[in-house]
């Protein structure tokens, strides 16, 4: 199991400003799509309780199972890469959470997925991310900046927004947002 630490900002940003930053920074060749399975229970206990489950699909082959924990200033990450076979068997039928994560155990059935058109970038020691979310028929962006350090990451997140004539305005976590379509 790999774990790991993600302290992250973000905002929503409009089509127009999404295609902005792409040109700005010639990443628009760069885009690859990301589909997030997520899981809950059939209470929606971990919804409510700001943990996501999800197996992340990236191409056809690239699977992996994350329970994202958040807390006030970062979210705690543990991801176990699946085989294709496995992916598909628990996304049909769903899975015990404590079969790949410790300490918690529930069984956990598919609710909703969310593509995400996604291109990623360094910048100022961190990484930024521009995300086309589609889920519910809805399609939204959003801009992401992940960093080691919390301060110094916010400083460099809203430094960067001035610069960029973007209005910090806050977003849901992609897992809230397509929620939002409960099966």
């Amino acid at each position: 199991m790999d774990k790991n630490i993600e302290i992250e900002f973000k905002s929503a940003i409009t089509e127009k400003k999404y295609l902005e930053l792409l040109k700005k920074f010639n990443l628009e060749n760069n885009i690859f799509k990301q589909t997030n399975y997520y899981f809950d229970t059939d209470d929606y206990k971990f919804n409510q309780e700001k943990i996501v489950v999800r197996i992340r699909q990236k191409g056809e082959s690239r699977f992996k199972v994350t329970m994202k924990i958040q807390n006030e200033q970062s979210a705690s990450e543990n991801h176990v890469f699946l085989q294709k076979e496995q992916a598909l068997e628990m996304i049909e039928n769903g899975f015990n959470t404590k079969d790949f994560f410790e300490g918690i155990d529930a069984f956990v059935t598919y609710k909703v997925d969310l593509n995400n058109l996604r291109v990623s970038t360094p910048y100022e020691g961190g990484t930024i991310f521009l995300d086309k979310c589609e889920y519910c028929n809805v399609t939204d962006y959003e801009i992401e900046y992940e960093a080691s350090s919390y301060t110094e990451g916010k400083n460099i997140f809203e430094s960067f927004l001035k610069s960029h004539g973007i209005k910090i305005k806050p977003t849901k976590r992609k897992s809230e947002r397509a929620f939002t379509c409960k099966r």
